[in-house]
């Protein structure tokens, strides 16, 4: 099982339609799962490109 260690959480906001009616959704969070160093975690897309970028970068 994939370990979970983003922070990030859903947003929530409205949805509006046309006659201005206000219904709650979620936006959730890209997570996707990823194996770093043999281990099996989930992270953000966001957090994902910037650990690659800064795994090249050393």
């Amino acid at each position: 099982m994939a370990t979970k260690i983003t922070r990030k959480k859903p947003n929530f906001a409205n949805a509006r339609s046309h006659a201005l009616n206000a219904t709650k959704k979620k936006q959730g969070v890209n997570t996707q799962k990823v194996t770093i160093n043999g281990q099996k975690v989930v992270l953000s897309a966001r957090e994902y490109r910037t650990f690659k970028k800064n795994e090249k970068a050393a």
